[in-house]
C-alpha cells in the first residue's frame, strides 16, 4: 500500500542525494504515486516520482548519460524505494 508519509521521507532523501551529487540550480520533485494506486509497484510499497532538475553537471552529456547520473546519485533507492521515475534533466542554458 502507498504511504504518503513514507513518500515524503523518500523525497527528502532523494533531494539530499541529488543535491549532493549534482549541485542543481533548481530541483523539483513530485510524488506521482497516487496516480498508480493498484499498480504492481505501488502495491509493493515503492513510489512513483517525477524529477525536474537543472544542473550544469549535465553539460556535454547526452540525455541517457544525464539519466544515468541521476540513477547513480539515487543509488540503491532505485531498487528499494523507487518503482518509477520520470526525469527532465537540463543545464542552466537549456532551462
Amino acid at each position: 500500500m502507498n504511504d504518503p508519509i513514507r513518500n515524503v521521507e523518500r523525497m527528502a532523501r532523494m533531494r539530499s542525494l541529488l543535491v549532493a551529487a549534482l549541485s542543481p540550480a533548481s530541483l523539483e520533485l513530485v510524488d506521482d504515486s497516487h496516480q498508480h494506486v493498484g499498480h504492481v509497484g505501488a502495491r509493493g510499497g515503492l513510489g512513483h516520482f517525477s524529477v525536474d532538475i537543472v544542473s550544469d553537471a549535465f553539460a556535454g552529456m547526452a540525455p541517457l548519460a544525464r539519466h544515468r547520473a541521476i540513477y547513480d546519485a539515487l543509488g540503491e533507492m532505485m531498487t528499494t524505494e523507487i518503482h518509477a521515475l520520470s526525469i527532465r534533466a537540463r543545464t542552466s542554458s537549456e532551462a
